[in-house]
């Protein structure tokens, strides 16, 4: 049995634990895109309640790409001294930090909605992007990336999920492209490939850099797990040091409702698996990268299942971001012997208003 509180590396850094407070849409920064003290104050909190890696909510790495309100950024040097007083604070109270990046694409509520190809339906409108456009978003996140080492984070994450820009490229249902950037699952995949090319390129071999990757978008004919499983091998060829597996995002229908759970040889092995959402398409993914590290994403709540996705390898971290905002020191609370996150997953943590804008909180004391 792994014990998830003891310490492991990922690449050159080293944590403490198994334990990754998965990026969360905090929504904590003014209109420029800068993160104020409130936001900086929680992320002191959650590293002194113990968790081992923590992944920043995402930054925008170019204003047109801003998801939403009070989404934070990271375009351009203005935003780096706020965000580095977030970083200090983490790492006085012995915390790792990295930096998820991101390009909101035609989710782009607080920016340009622009994506891989024209769109018009009743949830998404948007304009497609020229080759050049294209490559000066391959260079905006260079440019955030090193941003980030500046402001002192650990290392950077890829938002590849979720419905974003990176991972639109990837569906077929956003991805109607002709040229070198679709058609192909080759060609699809060619824009975060070349994003992360770009990053090892500025940030050298030694800086972490991992992805956050949708297993499947769990609509009639975008994204699937087995595109995804080749996505995965290609990223863990090229050398990304982690892949976190969530899933869903653009392009959602029924098919969500039913998302995959663990095979039923992998359940009947280990029955605590039943609560992680993405189990199934995990195990199919662990296949495909082999060694190269994996974090599992959703739903997860228990020790008993916690423990079951480390212990049967279908993950070497454990990932949540909903009962981190209820419990900032739940790693404590899991080692002294609480079984389980009081989160009750109703979605609705988002009550208190700052800068006219919502932001994420637990309404549930």
């Amino acid at each position: 049995m792994v014990d998830l509180f003891t310490p492991c590396a990922l690449g050159r850094l080293h944590l403490r634990n198994r334990f990754v407070r998965s990026a969360t849409t905090s929504a904590w920064a003014d209109e420029r895109g800068v993160v104020g003290p409130e936001i900086v104050a929680r992320y002191e909190e959650l590293a002194a309640g113990g968790v081992g890696l923590i992944i920043k909510g995402h930054l925008y790495v170019d204003p047109r790409g801003k998801a939403h309100a009070g989404m934070a950024g990271i375009s351009d040097n203005g935003h780096v001294p706020a965000l580095a007083d977030l970083v200090g604070g983490v790492h006085r109270n012995g915390g790792v930090i990295v930096a998820q990046i991101n390009h909101a694409g035609c989710e782009a509520q607080a920016g340009e909605r622009m994506g891989p190809s024209d769109l018009e339906t009743p949830e998404w409108r948007a304009r497609a992007m020229d080759d050049g456009e294209i490559r000066e978003v391959i260079r905006a996140f260079g440019e955030a990336g090193r941003r980030c080492l500046d402001a002192g984070f650990d290392g950077v994450q890829l938002h590849a999920a979720h419905g974003y820009l990176l991972s639109q490229f990837l569906s077929r249902l956003a991805n109607r492209r002709t040229d070198e950037w679709g058609g192909s699952l080759e060609n699809r995949m060619r824009l975060l490939r070349e994003v992360y090319l770009e990053l090892r390129t500025r940030l050298g071999d030694d800086t972490v850099i991992g992805a956050k990757l949708n297993c499947d978008d769990f609509s009639e004919s975008g994204f699937t797990v087995d595109e995804s499983t080749e996505v995965a091998h290609e990223l863990a060829e090229l050398g990304i040091d982690f892949i976190e597996v969530s899933g869903g995002g653009f392009g959602l229908e029924a098919g969500y409702q039913a998302r995959a759970r663990a095979a039923e040889d992998t359940l009947a092995a280990h029955p605590a698996l039943a609560e992680a959402s993405f189990a199934g398409h995990c195990a199919r993914i662990r296949e495909a990268t082999g060694p190269t590290p994996l974090a599992l994403v959703d739903g997860l709540r228990t020790v008993a299942c916690l423990q079951a996705v480390v212990d049967s390898g279908l993950a070497d971290l454990v990932s949540m971001c909903r009962p981190f905002i209820r419990e900032p020191d739940l790693v404590k609370k899991l080692a002294a012997g609480q079984p389980a996150a009081t989160c009750t997953s109703c979605d609705a943590c988002s009550s208190e208003e700052v800068f006219g804008v919502q932001m994420m909180r637990c309404t549930l004391d």
